[in-house]
């Protein structure tokens, strides 16, 4: 049976979302605009942007979904994550706006194939390349959730339910491009917060107390320690593998975009402090969700675990107030997906459309390519989501170990190493990701995330072609002197 007053909330927030597309639509004149929003985000906008964008559907689905399953252990999850976060802000963010600026590079491909002075464009080709392959199997993650979302609310047939989402996160993003994303992200990264917030408060209340919870945990066989699989080899390679979540940060380029956009240095701090905090509290949130969910909705099983914020919403709060909280878990979804559809845009237009098939192609008809990009990419992740087996932490965790494998070393080379040869970062880029390929195909990543051998592999290769290629290009010495200069005089 169809809950109205839910439907009527979603109808009003798609609405939203479509205003807000138009509205930039009229604001985006060239392609810096529509892929980097002219350089000109403030604090709130970059910070809430960049988290909301980070976060996903994973958040209020996969990680309480995880955590129901197998208890606290997976809040190892979390724990990387936040520290990933932190040194992100801490060490990527002023660096990468600076040398953005300085080298007008609108996306990450192009930044590293301009920081390195790569002669072959071959840098710029494959990494634009990796980035298409990942961020499809991403944006197709989070349309498996907007499915299961919009299946157990409204009894929509699967596909359709997939479609319906698609629909509308490809039309505000179609229209708006930067701008749309990043202010659509600042609205549904206050909604996340709240109902991250909320449920876990009436949830509790409603299971009768903590050791209600703790019987329930206890009763379904969960770990109930953050070190169950024990002090040996074992547990920590377990830990390691559930932490290295954390490591995949340095190479996601829809949170690069974030720091690019910024409109100065000077806002990040403020800007951190407010990630921070949305992150430290949003993790915990869905963690404490996760584990309400074992006493308030038991008996979960065959893939529904990752419904369990879904169902306590439905079954907590009236249809009014349970339609505006089951809209953060669109938010959630929607947030990151356009922001992986903008991206991929940005490197089918930017590092190959302009770079090769068109130098001379002017703003009006870059801006037009991008949106048709859009539309192209959209629906190979819409393709790729009518499977309904597909588990949402799943795909996500595969595209965030190969954009953290491929990427996380070189964005790192680029921002702290002054001679680093350009054959380096295209042999680490091409050997993090094959490497998490085979780790992944072959299921080792039961055994170890696959993120860990194809970052180590990464890095090990940057260093050892170093000794043939390392170089000593005078003008990047400069630019890496200048920038350091700036950051220090902040």
């Amino acid at each position: 049976m169809i809950n109205y007053a839910t439907l009527v909330t979603f109808v009003v927030y798609f609405v939203f979302l479509m205003a807000v597309g138009i509205y930039f639509y009229r604001r985006t004149s060239n392609l810096e605009d529509y892929l980097l929003g002219g350089r000109g985000m403030g604090s709130w906008v970059t910070a809430l942007s960049a988290q909301a964008s980070d976060m996903s559907g994973w958040l209020l689905m996969g990680l309480p979904g995880a955590v129901y399953l197998w208890g606290i252990d997976q809040s190892w999850i979390a724990i990387g994550l936040g520290i990933g976060t932190f040194f992100n802000w801490l060490l990527v963010a002023p660096r990468l706006r600076m040398y953005t600026g300085k080298l007008h590079s609108m996306t990450l491909s192009g930044f590293l194939g301009d920081r390195f002075g790569d002669p072959s464009g071959l840098i710029r080709i494959i990494s634009a390349l990796i980035t298409l392959l990942f961020f499809t199997i991403y944006a197709s993650s989070g349309l498996v959730a907007a499915g299961k979302l919009f299946v157990a609310m409204f009894g929509m047939h699967y596909a359709l339910a997939v479609i319906v989402g698609a629909v509308v996160m490809i039309l505000y993003t179609f229209l708006g491009g930067f701008l749309a994303v990043c202010w659509t992200d600042l609205f549904q990264g206050l909604l996340m917060f709240m109902a991250i917030i909320i449920v876990p408060i009436v949830g509790l209340q409603h299971a009768g107390g903590v050791s209600v919870i703790g019987r329930s945990i206890a009763e379904k066989g969960l770990s109930t320690s953050l070190f169950t699989s024990g002090p040996g080899i074992a547990g920590i390679v377990a830990i390691i593998s559930t932490m290295a979540w954390g490591l995949g940060y340095f190479g996601q380029p829809h949170i690069l975009a974030r720091f690019m956009g910024i409109k100065s240095i000077k806002e990040l701090p403020k800007a951190m402090t407010i990630a921070m905090i949305w992150v430290v509290i949003s993790l915990t949130g869905a963690v404490i969700v996760g584990l309400i969910g074992t006493a308030v909705v038991p008996g979960l099983s065959g893939g529904n675990e990752e419904k369990v914020f879904i169902l306590m919403i439905d079954g907590l709060f009236n249809p009014w107030l349970g339609g505006v909280l089951l809209a953060a878990i669109l938010a959630a979804i929607m947030s990151t997906i356009d922001s992986q559809l903008l991206v991929s845009s940005s490197a089918l237009t930017e590092d190959f459309y302009k770079h090769i098939i068109r130098k001379e192609a002017s703003d009006k008809e870059l801006i037009w390519v991008g949106r048709s990009c859009v539309l192209i990419i959209a629906l190979i992740a819409l393709l790729l989501a009518l499977n309904p087996n597909s588990t949402v932490l799943g795909l996500v965790s595969y595209a965030w170990g190969g954009f953290g494998a491929a990427f996380g070393p070189a964005v790192l080379m680029a921002l702290f190493s002054r001679k680093t040869g350009w054959q380096s970062i295209l042999g680490g880029i091409v050997v993090g990701t094959v490497v998490l390929v085979i780790w992944k195909n072959l299921g080792l990543g039961s055994v170890m995330y696959e993120i860990v051998p194809g970052f180590l592999a990464n890095f090990l290769t940057v260093f050892l072609l170093n000794f043939r290629f390392g170089q000593q290009n005078e003008r990047i010495l400069s630019e890496f002197d200048e920038v350091e200069q700036s950051i220090a005089k902040g």
